[in-house]
């Protein structure tokens, strides 16, 4: 007899993303860990991200987190992106720069369904970012591609 707690539908639910994708966390620490790298040697996102990031393991840290949320519904981050970026001097060629690195990134760290899902999901952020910076800075800029 099991006396294992049934699943819950989010257990399911991640379980059946890391079957169909591969994503795990060690997974996610490599892409954010790359990704952000590249961000800091990048000419355009770099002097963005190094003005706004004093200490970067903290950073990386809820980037992390984030991802873990996103892609494993961990539930582990709590933080709000939209005050943080909007704060920022950034348009739709940072956020278009951001994909491009972002995508570069999935391909070399992650198996390619994973890759397909990481990049997805980053579309869909960055648009809705864009989409809010834009609006909170009075502008008018379409959606990130």
């Amino acid at each position: 007899m099991d006396t294992r707690p049934p699943l819950s539908p989010r257990d399911i639910a991640a379980a059946e993303r890391v079957a169909a994708t591969g994503i795990d966390e060690a997974m996610i620490e490599r892409l954010v860990r790359t990704f952000y790298g590249r961000i800091r040697d990048d000419s355009l996102l770099g002097p963005v991200f190094g003005a706004a990031i004093a200490d970067w393991e903290p950073h990386l840290r809820k980037m992390m987190d984030f991802w873990s949320s996103v892609a494993l519904y961990t539930e582990r981050y709590d933080g709000r992106p939209m005050p943080a970026h909007v704060r920022l001097p950034i348009g739709p060629e940072h956020f278009e720069r951001w994909l491009a690195l972002f995508a570069a990134t999935t391909a070399e760290v992650c198996p390619p369904a994973a890759a397909a899902f990481f990049n997805d999901r980053a579309r869909t952020i960055a648009r809705s970012l864009l989409m809010g910076v834009e609006f909170m800075k009075g502008g008018g800029a379409g959606p990130a591609r």
